[in-house]
């Protein structure tokens, strides 16, 4: 059941066009993962539902011949990708589609069917429970105070009022050392309490700017 459509060297013409028509349906599937619960460019996503079919014909056309595999790994290390890079869920789902081009390529179109659905479930329960994602209402603070002022401390009974959480990660000065700048990872015990919040911190600071938004992911890989 798990054995290659494709025997010995030679690729019959109903053998290819299974193998395609999986790689294209494959290719959608890898497609939908990422764009569910996540923002994905339209042109990502189609590059993610042809990826399949594309390395499945390269793999098609090398099929044991060495001479044509030099040339063709010689023609891709001609491409560059001048991009911006992309997250690490991106290249993950990009690696996702390669592999299964690569199967299909091969032949073993039910080993890439259920390794996509073990790979897509496996991707949709460890979203579906916030695998990773830490704190759902952590906020991002940052603070700006004259250079005079002693930061140690000085907004502590603020953040015990109106924080279960505070984290200072970060301290820069700015505006040619005139100024600190506080970066904050921050939870409110009670969301609608931002105004009276940010009230506090302004009489505190002197009335310099404050940003207070959505926590920014740093993703590395």
């Amino acid at each position: 059941m798990l054995n290659s459509i494709i025997t010995g060297t030679e690729i019959t013409l109903a053998s290819f066009f299974i193998c395609t028509a999986v790689s294209l349906a494959l290719g959608v599937g890898v497609g939908a993962v990422c764009m569910f619960k996540n923002r994905s460019s339209q042109s990502f996503v189609l590059c993610l539902a042809l990826l399949p079919v594309a390395v499945q014909v390269v793999i098609m056309l090398v099929n044991g011949n060495i001479g044509t595999g030099v040339a063709v790994a010689g023609a891709f290390g001609l491409v560059r990708f001048r991009s911006a890079s992309g997250s690490a869920r991106e290249i993950c789902m990009i690696f996702l589609a390669m592999a299964m081009g690569l199967a299909t390529g091969m032949g073993y179109v039910v080993l890439a069917v259920l390794f996509f659905v073990i790979a897509a479930a496996f991707v949709l329960l460890l979203q579906a429970v916030g695998f990773g994602s830490g704190r759902a209402n952590e906020r991002e603070l940052k603070i700006t105070i004259a250079e005079s002022l002693d930061y140690d401390g000085l907004f502590d009974d603020v953040f015990e009022q109106y924080a279960s959480f505070v984290e200072l990660e970060r301290v820069k000065t700015t505006n040619m050392g005139t100024l600190y700048e506080l970066d904050y990872k921050i939870v409110l015990k009670d969301e609608h309490t931002t105004r009276p919040f940010l009230d506090e911190l302004r009489c505190r600071n002197g009335n310099l700017n404050i940003v207070f938004g959505k926590a920014v992911t740093r993703e590395a890989l």
